[in-house]
């Protein structure tokens, strides 16, 4: 009888091995995410002598699937990780994989409902595109679309940031924004955009149906381009001195009145 490979290993460090890899996800809720969708996992670092708490959990898992766990001291671990509180557990990934438009409309089409969408126009800060993918993931939306330049892209700060949401979102990454969102409209979506400079206040605008919600930049909001191609334009009452939202406080109120209306 073969004797069954051990999965837990010793490695050396070996930082050039490590450089190859596309992208890795930290922290134990994300990672026990990640472990859950059931997606790929190439190796999974754990600190050396860390076995308390949801580390049981994670290396049993790891285990059932059969996938790499490599202990690591204290400090390798603080110089592979991309961030501060890591928490232990580090999973080396592949990268993120973007799917397309014509995706997201079906998943809306098998869930039988109308297609909710969130397109990103350039948003930069990746704490921000995980906070608005956690939003999404939680409203029921069908699908982020994002650019692919001069925008954050899906990272291990921005799944982490998501806390693991992005592992059951689909998010689309496309050249131009302008004419995915012409796309959408050809599908029979209408396309809401968010605009401080507009009299529609969001609560009084119809946003049940097919519907695409269009957040701008952090600083800029929306280029003109996309906003001209919106089919209406909403805004958040501001009182106070500071007249602007984060983008993803402002994107989770508008998607959550859509969700109001919705029901």
């Amino acid at each position: 009888m073969k004797k069954e490979k051990n999965i837990y290993v010793n490695e050396k460090k070996n930082k050039s091995t490590e450089k190859k890899y596309q992208d890795q996800i930290e922290g134990r809720n994300s990672v026990l995410e990640l472990l859950e969708s059931g997606k790929d996992i190439n190796k999974i670092f754990i600190t050396r002598g860390e076995k308390h708490g949801s580390i049981h959990k994670i290396i049993a898992k790891a285990k059932e699937r059969k996938i790499i766990l490599v202990e690591k001291d204290k400090r390798q671990m603080q110089e592979m990780a991309q961030t501060e509180n890591y928490q232990s557990v580090i999973a080396i990934v592949p990268p993120f994989d973007y799917c397309e438009i014509e995706d997201i409309l079906i998943e809306a089409k098998n869930k039988n409902e109308e297609p909710f969408v969130i397109i990103l126009d350039e948003i930069e800060d990746p704490h921000n595109l995980g906070s608005i993918i956690r939003t999404a993931e939680t409203a029921g939306v069908h699908g982020i679309i994002i650019p692919k330049r001069r925008a954050a892209s899906v990272n291990s700060t921005v799944n982490k940031a998501s806390a693991g949401a992005v592992e059951h979102m689909k998010i689309a990454r496309v050249n131009n924004i302008t004419d995915a969102i012409n796309k959408l409209k050809e599908e029979g979506l209408w396309i809401c955009g968010t605009d401080i400079a507009t009299e529609t206040y969001y609560y009084n605008q119809d946003l049940t149906g097919p519907l695409g919600i269009v957040i701008g930049n952090e600083g800029q909001g929306m280029s003109e381009k996309v906003k001209k191609n919106c089919d209406f334009l909403v805004k958040i009452p501001m009182k106070g001195k500071i007249t602007s939202l984060n983008a993803a406080v402002s994107t989770g109120i508008v998607v959550y009145e859509a969700v109001k209306q919705r029901k």
